[in-house]
């Protein structure tokens, strides 16, 4: 497993650039419409929250409701994080463990909002996107840092190990015991590459380039040259994704219990 997770990450991070341009313009509309920083971090929280399968209405009002009245604390990280968990440590990791806390979030939405705050001040995506002064551009050794776990990541290890009960947990604590910090969120780009390789939706997906499902992302480019040149690159993170027959199989994805 350990090779295969090598050569899954050398591809990561040698192809960065199609996620991450993607990545810019997803941040984009959701940060540039706002001018004040309180409305920034609110718009950010609203996206991250409806990425859900099954958001649980009641529970993010109250969430929505307390933040609102309090809204004064999103003009700076450290206050944030003050405001959902009195004392935690003002890093990445203090983010992550905070928002899990809070009504109507989990897991994986919590480590996407967490992993989009990093994006927005790692001082890799344009300085018209930082929001708040005080957030951390580093993951430093003492931090700690998730990657968002959804079916679509879960399908890809899947199709590496059939026999493992793969879910935010699991993965996350396989791939921490090779990787750490920046390297980390590398890995938040297996996610684009597995959507737009995925056939079928639920619990039952078949692994092949999906034009379709690329089409559905409002942010991808849609120039011919650039598709074809990612469907030549999604050929190839398929390549890496074969099992030991070489055959692309049918992958059966267990239901989360919380549909984060």
């Amino acid at each position: 497993m350990e090779k295969r997770l090598e050569k899954l990450f050398v591809f990561l991070r040698e192809n960065r650039k199609y996620n991450k341009s993607l990545q810019v313009r997803y941040y984009s509309s959701i940060i540039i419409p706002n001018d004040n920083i309180d409305d920034k971090v609110f718009s950010l929280l609203y996206h991250i929250a409806n990425t859900q399968s099954q958001p649980r209405i009641d529970y993010l009002a109250d969430f929505y409701k307390n933040i609102y009245k309090n809204r004064d604390h999103l003009k700076s990280f450290d206050n944030f994080l003050g405001l959902l968990l009195p004392n935690v440590p003002k890093n990445f990791n203090g983010l992550f463990q905070s928002l899990k806390c809070q009504p109507g979030w989990g897991n994986k939405t919590s480590a996407l909002f967490t992993k989009s705050i990093y994006h927005l001040h790692n001082n890799n995506y344009p300085k018209k996107l930082r929001i708040c002064h005080d957030v951390p551009n580093k993951i430093k050794e003492n931090d700690e840092f998730y990657l968002p776990v959804d079916a679509v990541i879960i399908s890809i290890f899947k199709q590496l190990d059939l026999k493992t009960n793969w879910n935010f947990t699991s993965i996350n604590k396989l791939i921490k015991q090779y990787y750490n910090g920046n390297d980390i969120e590398v890995w938040d780009d297996l996610w684009f590459w597995g959507f737009i390789t995925q056939n079928g939706t639920g619990l039952d997906r078949v692994f092949a380039w999906n034009e379709n499902k690329y089409w559905t992302l409002k942010e991808s480019d849609k120039n011919p040259q650039s598709i074809n040149k990612i469907k030549t690159k999604s050929n190839e993170f398929l390549s890496l994704l074969k099992n030991d027959s070489k055959k692309m199989k049918r992958t059966t994805i267990p239901r989360p219990k919380n549909q984060d």
